[in-house]
């Protein structure tokens, strides 16, 4: 006679909800890899599924579909770079702050690529936030951080364009630094520099002559 089995126990709301909670993270992470390997278009909601290694029913479940799922990946990086920008850091720490994650996670990059040369796909920032992001850079302007000579937009792209140069161009990187882009050593060596630039695009102290008092 085979023993009776006892009814299985139904998960309690709490373990309900962390299942929930580890099933979207792994939806994300494979909507991640998944859109920054074939851009938006390319990208498809089964494939997603069997990376994340769920039923692809769950993407729209949990995020309505692909586009919500593809939002979602922008909204999660849009809301880390501004808990970045609302520590006010220094613009060389903000700066090595973008390069560390770049570095440690090229995926972000390669998904803004596709963006850029497929125009496919939704985005997440919103005019709003853009100019958020305009305002917090002539605030630096205004505290001598960048002179006043140049414009804080054209300084805001050229940040990026710096920070995103070692993903587009990691083969040149590998070529000029000896080790690939992943080496503690050319985070330390390219930062190091990046530093360097925005020092010298701070507003130059003033000079008092000798005996003057501002």
């Amino acid at each position: 006679m085979e023993p009776k089995t006892s009814r299985q126990r139904a998960p309690e709301p709490s373990e309900r909800v962390r299942d929930a909670e580890r099933t979207k993270r792994r939806l994300l992470e494979a909507a991640l890899t998944e859109f920054a390997a074939n851009g938006y278009a390319g990208a498809r909601v089964s494939a997603i599924a069997e990376r994340a290694g769920v039923n692809k029913q769950l993407v729209s479940y949990y995020f309505g579909g692909k586009e919500g799922l593809y939002r979602a990946i922008q909204r999660e990086w849009l809301d880390r770079e501004r808990d970045q920008a609302d520590r006010d850091l220094p613009p060389d720490e903000l700066m090595r702050w973008y390069l560390g994650q770049n570095l440690a996670d090229p995926r972000i990059v390669r998904l803004v690529l596709w963006q850029a040369l497929a125009g496919d796909g939704p985005d997440e920032e919103t005019q709003e936030e853009i100019e958020a992001e305009q305002e917090r850079m002539r605030g630096r302007q205004a505290h001598g951080e960048i002179d006043t000579d140049l414009d804080p937009a054209a300084v805001q792209l050229a940040m990026m364009g710096m920070v995103f140069a070692p993903v587009v161009f990691s083969r040149t990187a590998r070529r000029l630094f000896g080790v690939g882009i992943d080496a503690p050593e050319f985070e330390t060596r390219y930062g190091d520099t990046l530093s360097r630039i925005l020092a010298r695009l701070a507003a130059a102290p003033e000079h008092h002559p000798e005996g003057d008092h501002p």
